[in-house]
């Protein structure tokens, strides 16, 4: 047998004699030693073995970590984990305060190049609390977002804003200029801030050249959709383009570390109060709506909106504004459009023009017909199709009343009208048919007048009566 073969034999003997020796003393002392008596831990016990507090990593509890790492640090804790994390670095920022605190008092009690000295310390020793508690409000942040007790978080906030008061309202002249100083130039506090403006700054200039490619973008793909008006693009246009935006920021607020979650809470509250403070904003709105989908008009027609004519010239969610033909410009709110009669003068591409001419009675009514319809012939922007139409219409009381109502494209309406007006009057004159002035016959009928009262007769009296009536009055 070779010597590797008696060494492997050697050595698997002695594991296997030791195995049975380790067996033989166990099983003795097993017989020897007492039943154990099983207990189940108390509360306290087991409180004490679950504690939070004692599987944190140690790295979240560490003043020289980075914010970036404390903030991805945080991610996998639990609700009861960050609480006693809240906890230790409340201590830590608590021990570090007190440091503050003493160094404040040290520059009180000094004075020139001793108290300078003490100044710079202090301003040293306040940078390093700040900055730790900027890992302290990280922790405080975590904590909220995955739903910590409000009351609890509010204390652990409360003891930061009464420190940051206190120490302010008690420190120097001085001693703020250096602080505010020395934030301006460290990495977490001025050059962060500048660092983060700038950020946002360039990224709202390259959201709004975004915003206006996907606006472009959109404009050209709803161009091809049939059936929509241009109010309705321009709107759709308008709020993509504003989406874009808001989103794009968010975003951006978001990846520089600021909560926005809030900012939805703010504009939810926000509409309410302007939902009553604006009922007539939002009235108009969504009246602006329904004209943009129900498409009554569309910029560039001629319309007649409550008593108000004149052509869209634009449409927006709250207002329409109209010119008039001579160039007045009428801004009316939507709500006033909407609940009133739209008459849409240009929507259709050909109207009829109605002219009416009167004629004496004593004319010849088939020759002013035949006048009439040699002027429809003769004018190059009158229709053939649909024909014109040319009647008598009336018997009026001054004259005898005939239609001319021709067919033209929408946009001769007014040529044609001014036209036909002139050239009827000047064919009516060279053929001598009269167009009457409005009159009236008056005839005056003669009846005998009253036959005038007979004059009453004086009565006679007799002679007796006479004498008797002269005797009287003699006697007077």
């Amino acid at each position: 047998m070779s010597r590797l073969s008696l060494l492997g034999t050697l050595l698997l003997g002695i594991f296997v004699a030791t195995a049975l020796t380790q067996s033989s003393h166990a099983q003795v002392a097993v017989a020897q030693a007492p039943a154990p008596v099983v207990t189940s831990p108390g509360p306290a016990a087991q409180t004490e073995a679950s504690k939070p507090g004692d599987n944190l990593p140690v790295q979240v509890t560490d003043p020289q970590v980075k914010l970036e790492d404390l903030e991805l640090l945080t991610v996998p804790l639990t609700v009861d984990q960050l609480k006693a994390l809240a906890a230790k670095w409340l201590e830590i920022v608590k021990s570090k305060t007190e440091q503050v605190v003493n160094a404040q008092i040290a520059v009180s009690k000094t004075n020139g190049a001793t108290q300078t000295a003490e100044r710079e310390k202090l301003t040293t020793l306040y940078a390093e609390r700040n900055r730790l508690f900027d890992r302290y409000n990280t922790v405080l942040n975590a904590w909220q977002k995955k739903g910590g007790d409000a009351a609890e978080i509010a204390v652990y906030r409360n003891y930061q804003n009464a420190i940051f008061l206190e120490e302010t309202r008690k420190a120097d002249a001085k001693t703020l200029i250096s602080w505010a100083m020395d934030w301006l130039t460290s990495e977490d506090g001025g050059i962060a801030l500048a660092k983060n403006a700038a950020i946002i700054a360039l990224s709202f200039l390259a959201l709004v050249i975004v915003a206006r490619l996907v606006r472009k973008l959109v404009r050209r793909w709803i161009g091809h959709v049939p059936n929509i008006s241009d109010l309705l693009q321009a709107f759709i246009v308008g709020i993509v383009y504003w989406i874009v935006l808001a989103i794009g920021l968010m975003l951006v607020l978001s990846g520089l570390g600021v909560d926005v979650t809030p900012l939805f809470a703010l504009f939810g509250g926000a509409s309410i109060i302007a939902a009553f403070a604006m009922q007539d904003s939002l009235s108009n709105l969504a009246s602006g709506l329904m004209i943009m989908i129900s498409r009554p008009f569309d910029v560039g027609d001629y319309v007649d909106v409550g008593g108000v004519a004149g052509t869209v010239k634009s449409t927006n969610i709250f207002a329409t504004t109209v010119t008039t033909p001579d160039n007045q410009v009428i801004v009316i709110p939507n709500k006033n459009v909407w609940g009133n009669v739209i008459t849409n003068v240009t929507a259709s591409n050909t109207r009829r023009v109605d002219l009416v001419f009167g004629i004496s009675y004593d004319d010849s009514i088939p020759e002013a017909l035949q006048v009439l319809e040699q002027a429809v012939e003769a004018h190059p922007l009158v229709l053939k199709d649909p024909a014109p139409t040319v009647r008598v219409n009336e018997l009026a009381d001054s004259s005898v009343n005939l239609i001319c109502r021709p067919w033209v494209k929408t946009a001769d309406y007014w040529t044609v009208y001014w036209d036909l007006t002139r050239y009827v009057k000047e064919l009516f004159d060279a053929a001598g048919i009269s167009i009457p002035y409005p009159q009236q016959d008056v005839h005056f009928v003669p009846v005998d007048g009253p036959k005038p009262a007979p004059v009453p007769a004086i009565e006679k009296q007799p002679a007796s009566k006479k004498a008797s009536i002269s005797e009287g009055d003699e006697g007077h």
